[in-house]
């Protein structure tokens, strides 16, 4: 009688950290990365929800075309706002916690850098952004 009492004190105790493991793995964001290339003449590329930052770098850069810089992201987004009238001339990047930010912010920097009719050309956000 004693052993099966044991028994069924260790299978409870194992099913409770089993369940408070698993419940740790659903509550902890996954560590996904995330990137914006930027390029001449409204030239861009995009990539989020990589495994690491230089991964969706190299992702975000094959994507744009001719001499592109990547700005990379963990837990957020990116944008790129170009101006409609110039597309080879002013444009304003952002990366921001949330995409109404990056948003607000990349047509900000557009208008700062001379933009007259800013537009967002682009924007991403990895999985928590």
């Amino acid at each position: 009688m004693f052993d099966r009492t044991v028994a069924q004190v260790r299978a409870f105790f194992i099913v409770a950290l089993v369940s408070a493991f698993a419940a740790h793995l659903a509550a902890t964001p996954a560590s996904a990365a995330g990137a914006l290339a930027i390029g001449k003449c409204g030239a861009y590329g995009q990539a989020f929800d990589y495994p690491a930052e230089q991964a969706a770098r190299a992702a975000a850069l094959k994507q744009c075309k001719g001499d592109c810089t990547a700005v990379t992201m963990k837990r957020a987004c990116a944008a790129l706002s170009l101006d409609m009238t110039k597309p080879c001339g002013p444009h304003g990047y952002a990366v921001a916690p949330r995409i109404s930010s990056a948003l607000n912010e990349a047509m900000k920097k557009c208008y700062a850098f001379g933009g007259k009719e800013c537009v967002i050309r682009a924007w991403a956000c990895d999985a928590k952004g």
